[in-house]
């Protein structure tokens, strides 16, 4: 865990520096696309994910490592051509799997979250999933192994892979000539995210372009066919937690209302929005139009958003000092750590979507908060760091709670279901 810790301490600050920097950009060049909610949506998928990714919870079948010793065909030594094919084979691998996604039912409940964004930036990137519970990605890097490519060196290589693939994430970078012909490019990216018929499930590479190129998944952004970001099934919801259980929630209700026992079984398997017949036609679901798209948007004062900011930037704190602390709180606590960590996610997202439950959901947090705080008689060892740390964190429990049903009885109502603002792109 301390390693991965360590990787986080410098990874989320360098993609915040990038975030930062094309929000200042759009800004002055009077392009902004960062709609708060959408945006504090996005950075707080990022912080599930990585919070996921620091305590583990992903089962591994057969590691890196196995693969290797039990099937490599030659001992290479560490050179720069060891480390570029380790790139080539993450790139590979990332490639096979990302189309996977794209075109199994059960595996796009892991990625339906990437593609949830119905605004294009660098926070977008941020949306990644916690829905991947078994991961089999493992096995596309076999010719990286084949080739002796150490897991060392994978080890060192995958976290430089994961941070380039965040810049292109953008709608401020035009085409890059031959460039787009050897890396993934904003142009491509921007493709691949677009719900246009024409750019569906195309431009799946990651770093190289040349896997798109070589297995026919390319397609060129067209200066006729402006891309509009998101999802054809729109989300609606800026909980991340919901966005990454709403597909699998859907397969699990088509499963059974379907009458026929193949359609239950084959429908996890079946290609992606893929539904049994009967169900289609009593449950349909209405998809999106490319030429009349309504962004999901909700009313928000500015109060509101300051305080969606707010519980943000707290989680940020809690997740530095998980991951400065890790193996200090040690096990099960970092465990207890991150399940508070996701309820927060939670909670003042809810209350983002104008969601009335927000204010139940937010007590409850605040009396697991508190509860940890008198069991364990600190907050997680906050004290040794910040001098009456824990008495802070009991004092914003109290505060959130009432400051929730604040916003719940002036901005949204007891008894509401809710408003969602129409946007038309």
């Amino acid at each position: 865990m301390q390693n991965v810790a360590n990787v986080f301490l410098i990874l989320i600050p360098a993609i915040f520096v990038l975030i930062v920097g094309e929000a200042i950009y759009a800004y002055f060049k009077g392009n902004f696309n960062f709609r708060a909610m959408d945006t504090i949506s996005s950075l707080s998928a990022g912080m599930t994910n990585s919070i996921k990714s620091v305590l583990g919870l992903t089962i591994v079948i057969v590691g890196y490592n196995y693969m290797f010793e039990h099937f490599a065909l030659v001992a290479r030594e560490t050179t720069w051509v060891t480390y570029l094919l380790a790139l080539l084979g993450l790139d590979f691998a990332t490639y096979w799997y990302h189309r996977l996604a794209h075109s199994v039912n059960i595996f796009w409940n892991r990625h339906v979250i990437h593609h949830s964004g119905e605004e294009f930036n660098m926070a977008t990137a941020l949306r990644q999933s916690i829905s991947k519970f078994v991961n089999i990605s493992v096995f596309f890097m076999l010719p990286a192994a084949l080739l002796g490519v150490p897991p060392k060196i994978i080890a060192i290589v995958t976290p430089f892979h994961l941070y380039v693939q965040v810049w292109y994430h953008t709608i401020h970078v035009g085409k890059l000539g031959w460039l787009e012909y050897i890396i993934v490019t904003p142009s491509q990216h921007r493709v691949h995210h677009a719900v246009n018929k024409i750019y569906m499930d195309k431009n799946m590479s990651p770093v190289f372009c040349i896997w798109d190129r070589l297995f026919g998944t390319f397609q060129e952004e067209l200066d006729e066919e402006p891309c509009v970001y998101g999802v054809t099934r729109q989300v609606n919801t800026w909980n991340p937690i919901r966005i990454n259980l709403n597909h699998i929630w859907l397969l699990i209700q088509d499963a059974w209302r379907a009458k026929s026992l193949w359609d239950k079984l084959r429908i996890w398997f079946m290609p992606t929005g893929w539904r049994p017949a009967d169900v289609a036609a009593q449950y349909p679901i209405v998809t999106a139009d490319p030429k009349n798209f309504i962004k999901y948007d909700t009313e928000a004062s500015m109060g509101l958003k300051i305080w969606s900011w707010t519980q943000f930037s707290l989680l940020i704190f809690m997740l530095f000092h998980l991951l400065f602390q890790i193996a200090v709180i040690g096990t099960p606590a970092v465990f207890v750590y991150g399940l508070f960590m996701y309820l927060m996610v939670y909670s003042y997202t809810t209350l983002m979507d104008r969601d009335p439950n927000a204010l139940w959901l937010e007590a409850v947090k605040s009396i697991i908060g508190l509860a940890i705080i008198f069991n364990m008689g600190s907050w997680f060892h906050l004290d040794e760091v910040i001098a009456g740390g824990s008495i802070l964190v009991g004092g914003y429990m109290v505060f959130s709670a009432l400051i929730v049903a604040y916003f719940v009885q002036k901005d949204i109502g007891w008894g509401s279901s809710g408003n969602q603002v129409q946007t038309q792109v």
